[in-house]
């Protein structure tokens, strides 16, 4: 890990940063080209129509993407986990659409050793690993 700090003295008011500090991310590789990506809407799991609520639309979202990669085998703890350590990219997709919110998850299919776009044959099984949780057969 590279870590560099700049203390600027009244850097906050130079640069008009009011309430949060700024601080620019290290390098951007590697960039993806492929994803894979699961939209979620503002209904709860209780079918509850919630009026463009972009935070549930986006949770919605996640819960579908731990749903698909669950049938590759992952429990779902290792599929809250991956989406929670991968370079996801989370979009608000639409809030425009009264009363709906949605929202977006995108997974960048090269982090998978296998394919984990859908396919014919089905997905690929995971071995979850020695000691790790995994969902029962």
């Amino acid at each position: 890990i590279d870590f560099h700090v700049d203390v600027l003295k009244g850097g906050m008011e130079t640069y008009g940063v009011t309430e949060n500090a700024i601080f620019l991310p290290g390098n951007t590789d590697p960039q993806y080209s492929e994803w894979i990506s699961f939209s979620g809407t503002s209904v709860t799991l209780d079918g509850e129509q919630r009026y463009l609520d972009s935070q549930l639309s986006y949770q919605r979202a996640c819960l579908h993407a731990v749903d698909y990669l669950t049938r590759f085998g992952y429990s779902p703890e290792q599929a809250y986990l991956l989406l929670g350590a991968a370079p996801i990219e989370g979009r608000f997709s639409g809030v425009v659409d009264i009363p709906n919110s949605c929202a977006t998850v995108y997974i960048p299919t090269a982090i998978f050793d296998f394919d984990i776009r859908p396919s014919a044959a089905g997905p690929h099984q995971v071995d979850p690993g020695m000691g790790a949780p995994h969902a029962a057969a």
